[in-house]
């Protein structure tokens, strides 16, 4: 049986349901690609997508340092998870300017200030 919560919700719901769970949900195509962001379809294919729960383990493929005036230095990050899809996000923890290209990192859940749910990781 399908879960209606599933087929009602836009591709964006279903992830941020999973994210206020704790989970980092990605997607996978028929033929097996991992695919990130949510989408409704497989790039490319046009293949049916089925939900998959990643384990939240990879590591930084590249990070950037963002200096806002009065605002509190952070870092951007590309995470490239073990399960075969990129996603950008960014790393905790640690001062922004220590997250390096190949740190291996974990997903963490967390909120932005108004409560909708983020995806962020901290070093491994």
């Amino acid at each position: 049986m399908v879960d209606i919560s599933l087929v009602s919700k836009s591709p964006l719901g279903v992830y941020q349901d999973y994210l206020s769970e704790g989970k980092l949900a990605y997607q996978e195509s028929a033929s097996g690609q991992a695919v990130f962001y949510p989408r409704v379809f497989a790039p490319g294919t046009g293949e049916a997508l089925t939900w998959k729960i990643s384990k939240g383990l990879g590591e930084v493929y590249s990070t950037t340092v963002i200096y806002k005036k009065d605002v509190e230095p952070y870092n951007v990050a590309l995470i490239n998870l073990d399960e075969g899809f990129r996603m950008m996000s960014r790393v905790e923890g640690i001062a922004p300017e220590a997250v390096k290209i190949g740190m291996r990192v974990k997903f963490v859940a967390s909120k932005e200030k108004d409560g909708t749910p983020l995806a962020v990781f901290n070093q491994v």
